[in-house]
């Protein structure tokens, strides 16, 4: 583990800036301040983005399906992460719609609409997210919930097309709403979840402006996504991959 202290400085600094953008083609808006209170504003062209999503850490292919179990906010839960047919087009960009769903008991917490588009790179972006929590008093909350180009609202990217330590990139970018960042802080290793063990990872810091001070690792595995999440900071939540399917 990097010592918090380094990781605090260095997460900070991605926050208050503006991330690398590693598409050439990718311009920056040249004045003016974004939803996420800096002047980060990528300018996408749309003609630049391949309809397949098959990055190495990040493929998306339609159909596939991944388990997790884990625990957050104090109870147990399942969280079913499926890459759907259906797609959505933001910013001119044909996106791809993966439903997000987190049951406790077989009560849903919480369903999450994500849209992920990737360049001609390789790298994967995050247009946006439709996500409701639902509440014990019956009430549903959509406060994260963002779509790039509404509202000021910045795409950002989820994951490079060859992530190297030390990048660090905005992976949304939305004020009060939706603020991540994320830091690579490793390349090789591996990783045992209940899915097995997971050879040449990569692995991630994340942190937002939302919550100062709190920090989440994050684990990637070839071919598959994310295999684990795990804060670092305040409660003991996680989430482990179980089982992938299509």
């Amino acid at each position: 583990m990097r010592n918090r202290f380094l990781v605090g400085i260095a997460l900070a600094a991605i926050v208050g800036t503006t991330a690398v953008l590693w598409a050439p083609w990718a311009s920056s808006a040249p004045t003016g301040t974004s939803a996420c209170g800096t002047t980060y504003a990528p300018v996408l062209d749309p003609a630049h983005f391949v309809s397949v999503i098959d990055n190495p850490y990040f493929p998306l292919p339609v159909g596939r399906k991944l388990v997790y179990t884990g625990t957050k906010d104090g109870q147990t839960q399942i969280d079913t992460v499926t890459v759907t047919d259906q797609t959505k087009v933001i910013l001119g960009i044909t996106t791809r719609v993966v439903n997000d769903v987190a049951t406790h008991n077989g009560t849903v917490l919480e369903k999450t609409f994500d849209y992920y588009a990737q360049d001609d790179l390789g790298n994967v972006w995050y247009l946006g997210e439709d996500t409701t929590h639902f509440l014990p008093n019956g009430k549903a909350d959509t406060s994260g919930s963002f779509q790039a180009g509404v509202g000021g609202a910045q795409p950002g990217i989820i994951m490079e097309a060859n992530p190297q330590i030390p990048d660090a990139y905005r992976q949304e970018c939305f004020a009060g709403e939706a603020e991540d960042t994320a830091w690579v802080v490793g390349i090789e290793g591996s990783s045992r979840v209940p899915y097995g063990n997971v050879r040449n990872v990569l692995t991630t810091l994340e942190a937002t402006r939302i919550e100062p001070g709190a920090y989440d690792q994050k684990v990637y595995g070839p071919g598959i996504g994310i295999v684990s999440e795990q804060s670092l900071t305040g409660p003991n939540e996680f989430a482990q991959l179980v089982s992938v399917s299509g």
